[in-house]
């Protein structure tokens, strides 16, 4: 399903949607200050410049993308007989780059590149203020994602406090070198590694050696509430003297319960 956000430009609400990994902006929105209206939109789309335009990004994007039929459309370009909407631009040459949508948040969207090249044609003015305006929404999403990131982290530092304080008091043998010492921190933290990711730092490590950090950096945000919450699950089952192979099939029955639980959770979703 669309997630839908707004963008506000000279007083117009412009909707912008996240789809398969993209954003879309709605020219028809785009189009509401502007007299002629979102017919505006049937006369860019027949313009031979914004077909040409099409082409290269398409070509440049789109892998499935139907060159033989946009060479067709190229050649019936600027003739007076030549009609074109973005539906049929669609289905004609299999077009990724804009989609057309009914029901709620219905209209024509294109992906960001387009819609400013769509907005660049109606005005410069325009176009420079859907920019900025664009930016500061994706700069606004960047710094709460990483506010969220940066949280989840921090939670799971604490939590990997009260593990530690677990696996000294329950694991590591009086008068224990700090060399053994580290060995148990890190054969404990690679049992929830395994639990959550299947595999151990050493084994990511050994199959990322073009990645910086380790295999914690890298994880989603879904992960991160998962591994934070295995660390204090961990420490209770070290505290109840469980064998390191009983919690790990305890560990990775709640990692796989939890991540189902949060992947489905619509609240969850809200958040990213």
């Amino acid at each position: 399903m669309a997630k839908s956000r707004s963008l506000n430009v000279n007083e117009s609400a412009i909707t912008v949607i996240h789809q398969n990994e993209t954003d879309y902006i709605s020219l028809t929105d785009m189009t509401a200050s502007f007299k002629e209206g979102s017919g505006l939109i049937g006369k860019w789309i027949t313009n031979k410049n914004t077909l040409e335009y099409l082409g290269v990004w398409e070509k440049i994007n789109n892998l499935n993308f139907n060159y033989p039929e946009f060479g067709v459309i190229g050649q019936e370009a600027g003739t007076n007989r030549f009609i074109m909407s973005v539906g049929q631009w669609l289905i004609k040459t299999k077009a990724v780059g804009m989609l057309v949508k009914a029901g709620r948040y219905g209209g024509t969207y294109a992906q960001k590149d387009i819609a400013f090249h769509f907005a660049m044609w109606l005005s410069p003015e325009f176009q420079i203020y859907l920019i900025n305006e664009f930016q500061r929404l994706k700069n606004d999403e960047n710094d709460r994602l990483n506010l969220e990131w940066n949280l989840q982290r921090t939670l799971a530092k604490i939590n990997y406090q009260i593990h530690t304080d677990a696996i000294k008091e329950n694991l590591i043998p009086k008068e224990i070198t700090k060399q053994q010492a580290s060995f148990v921190y890190a054969n404990e933290a690679d049992l929830l590694n395994v639990a959550l990711f299947g595999i151990t730092a050493k084994e990511w490590r050994e199959n990322n050696h073009d990645k910086s950090g380790n295999i914690r950096d890298y994880a989603t945000l879904e992960q991160l509430v998962v591994l934070s919450n295995m660390e204090s699950i961990n420490a209770l089952l070290i505290q109840q003297k469980l064998s390191q192979s009983d919690r790990l099939i305890q560990l990775n029955k709640v990692a796989i319960t939890q991540m189902k639980s949060l992947t489905e959770s619509k609240a969850f979703k809200k958040l990213k």
